[in-house]
């Protein structure tokens, strides 16, 4: 392998599937890959994450091993039973910097463990937009001041476990309608109205990371973040004074121009790490994106010392993980009660000893991913005999459901319930024949039903979200 090679190997983060690593990962982690990023499907226990992040880093004690642990609604480590932590906007909510920066540090020391060196959070966005389809309650809120306040506390907490933070979606992603997973949003607000606040918050509070946003700014360029140089390296760069890993997910990329040419575009524009997504998880893309890096270095189309730079961030950011010698123990009671002070409960909330907890459930967006939700597990385990439903849009057959709860409480438990007519038609049908049923929203709560007379937020769905709203219905009281 050439030096050039090389290089290019240091600025990939691939993926892979199992809970093993495969072969091929453990030989190009000891010839100098960058990192890999780890996904729900390679996460069985604690026990068997921290065996394999210990197998990969026998291979290469430098390989930085990413993953995405939010926390709330988007947790990789949690995925089979949902958050011990409450996400952003249930932190944001609180609005208690102390909290959060004790949740990211409970957090961290989970990651360290684990033997995790560069978690992909906090989001440091501002959700401007309350219809927007991928942040919400992932924001600490919908304002500037209050997310960048949080941002640099929860930063602050993880960093002090030890854990790289990495700020995202550079330069603000809040302030669009479509998830930039599956289109390319467009953002007409220049950032500096706001957006960029939280940023400069994440860099001042030493922010290991920053990782770009997907979406086109038109107040700066014409192209996306990931591939523009005016946002990666004149604004991120020049007028941030950021000098930390810019890290870029290329998926989302994949279907514009193309996930070969983005990737090149990337690393020309000032993006350091190039995660290659977690559909991607093959040696041959690996391969493929090596070459295609190498390949402009030689023809031009990238200088060998931006790629070196490229190179020595990434070689920066794992310098700075093995330095940490911080021995922070988690405190998981600390998810549970910052999520009993974020919930808010209006009207006759208390349900009976049978109750019928009817869920509405949509298509999760990719952030987040198939984990668990709702409240009928912990009212289950509180000693409720709980009638379960789940009703999807094709099979919304509201009479039914209300005549099945005659006699008993009635609770109708939703998520971001203003974006999806569907469910707010049914939850409406619902209150018409039942006023006195309870709501529970576990989402982003913008739109209270005109008819509910008892309602009750959680700010997010992580698991602890749910039992908080549980002791409620129960009306359990808690130390």
């Amino acid at each position: 392998m050439s030096t050039i090679e090389r290089l290019a190997d240091r600025c990939l983060l691939p993926g892979f599937i199992g809970t093993n690593p495969p072969d091929w990962i453990l030989r190009r982690a000891a010839a100098g890959l960058g990192g890999v990023c780890l996904y729900a499907r390679n996460v069985e226990s604690p026990p068997q994450l921290a065996a394999l992040t210990a197998r990969l880093h026998a291979e290469n004690p430098r390989l930085v091993i990413a993953i995405d642990e939010e926390g709330g609604d988007v947790t990789r480590l949690e995925a089979a039973t949902g958050s011990s932590y409450p996400g952003n906007l249930a932190l944001g909510t609180v609005d208690d910097v102390d909290l959060t920066r004790s949740v990211a540090r409970s957090m961290g020391a989970e990651l360290a463990a684990a033997g995790v060196d560069l978690d992909l959070a906090p989001d440091a966005d501002v959700n401007s937009n309350p219809i927007n389809p991928v942040i919400g309650v992932r924001a600490f809120g919908s304002t500037a001041d209050r997310v960048a306040a949080h941002t640099a506390a929860w930063i602050t907490g993880l960093q002090e476990a030890g854990v790289a933070a990495c700020a995202k979606h550079f330069p603000g992603h809040g302030d669009t309608s479509i998830d930039s997973h599956l289109d390319l949003p467009v953002v007409d607000q220049d950032p500096h109205e706001g957006a960029l606040e939280p940023f400069r918050a994440a860099i001042t509070a030493g922010a290991r990371a920053v990782m770009s946003a997907h979406i086109v700014v038109r107040a700066i360029d014409t192209v996306p973040a990931t591939i523009s140089q005016k946002i990666m390296t004149g604004f991120l760069r020049g007028e941030l004074g950021f000098d930390g890993l810019a890290v870029s997910e290329m998926r989302a990329i994949a279907d514009g121009v193309g996930l070969v040419e983005g990737t090149v575009l990337a690393l020309a524009a000032g993006c350091d790490l190039l995660c290659i997504g977690g559909g991607l998880a093959g040696e041959d893309v690996a391969i493929e994106l090596r070459d295609a890096i190498a390949a402009a270095v030689k023809g031009g189309r990238i200088s060998e010392a931006r790629l070196m730079e490229a190179a020595a961030r990434v070689d920066a950011l794992a310098g700075w993980r093995s330095s940490q010698s911080a021995h922070v123990t988690p405190d998981r009671a600390i998810g549970l009660a910052a999520a009993r002070r974020a919930i808010s409960a209006d009207g006759r909330v208390r349900v009976d000893g049978q109750p019928v907890v009817v869920q509405l459930t949509s298509t999760p967006s990719q952030a987040a991913g198939v984990v668990p939700w709702g409240i009928t597990t912990p009212l289950l385990q509180l000693g409720a005999h709980v009638t379960a439903i789940e009703l999807h849009a094709e099979h919304a057959d509201v009479d039914a459901i209300v005549g099945q709860a005659a006699g008993r409480s009635l609770v109708l438990v939703v998520k971001n319930l203003h974006r999806h007519r569907w469910m707010a038609l049914a939850v409406d049908a619902a209150l018409a024949r039942r006023p006195d049923a309870i709501v529970v929203e576990m989402g982003l709560p913008a739109c209270r039903p005109a008819g509910a007379s008892a309602y009750v937020a959680t700010y997010g769905a992580a698991r602890v979200c749910g039992v908080a709203a549980a002791e409620v219905l129960m009306a359990r009281s808690v130390n």
